[in-house]
């Protein structure tokens, strides 16, 4: 374990481990609030945790009264699309986890600016998020906050920077069908969070997770705001973390 700022980073030996860790984490938060508040990604890397989490159900933990919300949906798409988050969430993690109080932003709204404020005053309302679990990309972006030249705070719809759009072109079968869009809370509902569980998995990570925790702060990397949270906890494999100091 490392200390860094106000920042903990476990280093687990691979992806496996990883997961289990992080797992082990927010299961344990999640005993502590069993009707708290809880922020979710997608993506790739949190997809081992979730599988752990689906065993220790299967071993007795509750998940069930849990209030769930999502932090990104692709704009525009329909939640029964196979490429939607509301559809990954469902298949990787409500329906595993027996999770029924779940929100995620509305990628059909017809109005995706009203949306984003609706979404961000329904966080609001929800009280105290006990827990927000984060990925990072290649180029910093945590939701799709991506880099900018300031800090974007609220709720929005967004354009994905291109490198984002590449990264997820794997996941599509025509890269002409990657969404350019996005809906994301902001940097302010992310760092009002109590604890953060940040993921990070691989060496293509390395860069920007050490940017990220011991760079300047400063928007053209939006997960370097983390280091002014008091409570984030980082778990990551030896090879994404190959780069801290």
């Amino acid at each position: 374990m490392v200390m860094l700022r106000n920042i903990t980073v476990q280093v687990a030996d691979d992806y496996a481990a990883m997961s289990q860790r992080a797992a082990a984490i927010f299961a344990a938060e999640v005993k502590a609030a069993p009707a708290g508040v809880f922020g979710f990604a997608t993506g790739s890397t949190p997809e081992g945790m979730y599988v752990e989490l689906a065993k220790l159900r299967a071993r007795g933990a509750d998940f069930s009264q849990i209030t769930t919300f999502n932090l990104d949906e692709y704009y525009p798409i329909r939640p029964e699309d196979a490429q939607s988050y509301a559809y990954y969430m469902k298949q990787r993690v409500f329906d595993p986890l027996g999770m029924v109080k779940t929100n995620l932003p509305d990628g059909t709204a017809a109005d995706p600016a009203a949306e984003c404020l609706a979404y961000e005053q329904k966080l609001a309302d929800a009280g105290d998020m006990a827990m927000q679990i984060l990925g990072i990309g290649t180029n910093g972006h945590i939701g799709f906050n991506e880099p900018d030249e300031v800090f974007s705070c609220h709720a929005a719809h967004v354009p994905l920077a291109q490198s984002t759009i590449d990264a997820n072109a794997r996941l599509f079968d025509d890269a002409a069908l990657v969404p350019r869009h996005a809906l994301t809370v902001g940097i302010h509902s992310i760092m009002m969070a109590k604890k953060i569980l940040l993921l990070v998995s691989g060496a293509g990570k390395a860069d920007i997770l050490a940017a990220a925790l011991g760079g300047p702060i400063t928007p053209r990397v939006p997960a370097s705001i983390l280091q002014l949270h008091p409570c984030v906890t980082v778990v990551a494999d030896t090879a994404a973390a190959a780069k801290l100091r």
